[in-house]
């Protein structure tokens, strides 16, 4: 038995959200936001956050900074009941943020990285990742400092039992290198969005382009906003369709895709239901600000997953994933 359904090693940062202004920016003026908002951000955090809330343990280690905005961050993580206790604070450097622009479905995304190109395998405990069922990574084009070693020590983690998740979330350098394909050689899920992957492989079509990865792991979930999902698992691919609400952020969508896909998959389900369950929690996700808000607000979780039915897609009514 292990103690942990999903362990996650990634990164922990705030979103500063700023609505209303211009995508076209001038400088030297003063331009006025309509609305503000900060919440828990970064795709590793979003991911552990909102599958706990859907009640998967969640173990999760980060490196932060000795700063208030790592504080808030990692508060945020505690409150939902994810296991922290490994997260290390970094007294010499500042936790990262990331400030974001939304502008309709497009957005401005401005980051400093701080701790999180600092991390690196040294910062990881083997043994307390090695008791969950499962290892997600976020943000490998962030995450720099985790790249050496990172093949092997995925290697040890599957030669361990566990099953493997990846998002690589964008690379701010648009090169899609190192160490991409010595990952997917241990990863079992891979969760790109459609544009990355198209990125990533250089095609336009979504089918050329998970045809040309350079390794193509057992299933593969990518995520197309509002036409849904497409998964391919055995060779052949299957559309999805989306759960149709109206938004009102989608800022941490995908990442609540990606917690919704592996609650269920978890419990075995074929990967047309894991994006089903997928859809439905990123769904959830676009009815607050931010990633996680919508799942911090137990009301509004309850009734929404209620009214989707997404813990009867799960095989019961009860939020029990855990092994």
């Amino acid at each position: 038995m292990k103690d942990f359904d999903i362990a996650i090693a990634g990164e922990l940062n705030l979103d500063v959200i700023l609505y209303g202004l211009p995508t076209e920016m001038p400088t030297e003026r003063e331009l006025l936001a309509s609305s503000f908002g900060a919440t828990l951000g970064g795709s590793s955090s979003i991911v552990a956050h909102n599958a706990a809330t859907l009640g998967a343990g969640v173990a999760f280690t980060s490196l932060i900074g000795n700063d208030e905005f790592g504080r808030i961050a990692l508060d945020r993580l505690v409150a939902a009941g994810v296991d922290v206790s490994t997260v290390v604070r970094h007294s010499d450097a500042a936790s990262g943020i990331t400030v974001i622009l939304p502008h309709g479905d497009q957005r401005h995304m401005l980051t400093f990285a701080g701790t999180i190109a600092d991390l690196t395998i040294a910062h990881l405990d083997f043994d307390f990742l090695a008791r969950a069922r499962h290892l997600h990574l976020s943000s490998l084009y962030l995450q720099r400092g985790l790249h050496a070693g990172l093949p092997e020590f995925l290697r040890r983690l599957k030669r361990a039992g566990l099953t493997i998740s990846l998002d690589t979330n964008d690379d701010p350098e648009d090169r899609w290198g190192d160490p991409l394909p010595e990952v997917l050689i241990h990863v079992d899920v891979f969760l790109p969005n459609e544009d990355e992957i198209c990125r990533m492989t250089g095609r336009r079509g979504l089918n050329d382009a998970v045809q040309a990865l350079p390794v193509k792991p057992p299933v593969i979930a990518v995520k197309r906003g509002r036409h849904g999902a497409r998964v391919y698992e055995h060779g052949s691919g299957i559309d999805v369709a989306p759960l149709v609400v109206t938004p009102v952020d989608t800022i941490g969508a995908g990442d609540s895709f990606d917690a919704g896909f592996l609650c269920a998959y978890l419990l075995s389900k074929d990967a047309v239901t894991c994006a089903r369950a997928g859809n439905i929690t990123g769904a959830l996700s676009t009815q607050s600000a931010g990633g996680t808000e919508a799942f911090r607000d137990q009301a509004l979780r309850e009734t929404f997953l209620g009214e989707h039915r997404f813990f009867d897609l799960l095989g019961g009514g009860n939020a029990d994933i855990r092994a």
